[in-house]
């Protein structure tokens, strides 16, 4: 089926559900990195041209996954975190100024935020437990709301926004939008242009099949220059490669944001995962995973004693479920799970499963026998 079952060959009775957190690597990209290796055991960096269009190809690949305008607009970073802290310190608060985010955020979305406080920024938490988040978040934005910066896709619940809503929203109101795309990209189409978003980023090691250590950040065009920069070297240069030059200046293109050498090993691998995304497409990949979540739903929702706490309509969905078992503490659970090979992750209120598009049918329903198994312990 679409030829790319081979390239996850995992272990035997692994039953891999822990893309939300961090995802196995398809082949090609550890054979890409073994390669690279053996490149450079026989001739160190003589090649370094080629590595260099490796790069070249990443940043073309993620302009395309994120529909960015340009490869201009794509820095490569170190991870989420990274980016969210080149928008939190980057931007020129006035005390008093504001920052909604919801009340579920990852910590990388809502520390760097609350760090602020000593310049008298405000962090405003958001519950989105409503039946319309988006409205509950866009009626927070308030006159002195300078920046909403919200997942794209809830890390614990599942939850998935209307992105396009949220953009609208924020721009009748004058409010720049961040997303934290980390949970979206790679699983399900993602537009910046189409969410009118100011900002975005992820990291590549969980729905992009990548590895950790390499992300992306996207900084639209009119906003480059409106970031204050604090890391400087010679990579972020407008004339990187003129190393005798006496006179500098930052970047135009949002290169300005990577200070230094960057990391062609993950380059390397990252570069070869997001080729296997285009060619079985974006669009496949999503309903493909939307059949795997709904394998997964269909089942929890029969065994005895399960309760779900993701949302169950599909347009809320993304590829992340979570539930409980009565009569189970989720600690418990999770430590039986893994010890099957049901590798997952205790997250939020629960036991989080998170398939991805190639993920086989037997491994959802071995998962699921095991669990109905417990649910009679």
């Amino acid at each position: 089926m679409y030829g790319f079952q081979d390239e996850f060959p995992q272990a035997p009775g692994l039953r891999y559900l822990n893309h939300a957190a961090v995802a196995p690597w398809p082949r090609r990209a550890a054979e890409a990195v073994a390669a690279f290796g053996e490149q450079n055991i026989r001739f160190g960096a003589r090649d370094y041209p080629t590595w260099l269009e490796v790069e070249r190809r990443l940043r073309e690949r993620l302009k395309r996954l994120l529909n960015a305008p340009s490869t201009a607009d794509i820095a490569l970073v170190k991870n989420t975190s990274e980016a969210l802290s080149f928008v939190a310190f980057g931007l020129d608060w006035r005390p008093g100024e504001q920052i909604v985010i919801s009340n579920e955020e990852f910590p990388s979305n809502r520390v760097v935020w609350q760090a602020l406080q000593p310049q008298g920024v405000e962090v405003i938490q958001v519950a989105l437990d409503g039946a319309d988040p988006e409205a509950a978040l866009l009626a927070a934005c308030g006159p002195r709301t300078r920046l909403l910066s919200i997942s794209a896709v809830q890390y614990a619940s599942g939850l998935r926004l209307d992105l396009e809503r949220l953009g609208r929203g924020c721009r009748e109101r004058g409010v720049l939008l961040c997303v934290d795309a980390i949970q979206q990209l790679g699983a399900l189409p993602f537009d910046v242009q189409g969410c009118d978003c100011a900002f975005a980023m992820a990291d590549g090691h969980k729905w992009m099949l990548g590895p950790e250590g390499l992300g992306v950040f996207y900084c639209r065009s009119d906003l480059r220059e409106r970031l204050r920069l604090h890391e400087y070297g010679w990579h972020m240069l407008e004339h990187a490669s003129d190393y005798e030059r006496p006179d500098w200046q930052p970047a135009r293109s949002a290169r300005r944001f990577e200070c230094g050498s960057p990391n062609m090993l993950g380059a390397v691998a990252l570069e070869a995962s997001l080729a296997l995304l285009e060619e079985v497409g974006l669009e496949t990949v999503g309903r493909l995973l939307h059949e795997r979540v709904q394998w997964l739903l269909d089942g929890l929702t029969r065994i005895p004693g399960i309760s779900l706490h993701s949302p169950r309509q599909p347009e809320r969905r993304a590829g992340i479920l979570t539930f409980t078992l009565a009569g189970w503490d989720n600690r418990a659970l999770h430590e039986r799970l893994m010890a099957e090979q049901v590798v997952c992750a205790q997250r939020g209120p629960g036991i989080r499963f998170s398939p991805h598009f190639y993920t086989n049918e037997r491994v959802i329903e071995e998962a699921l026998t095991l669990l109905a198994q417990l649910s009679r312990e």
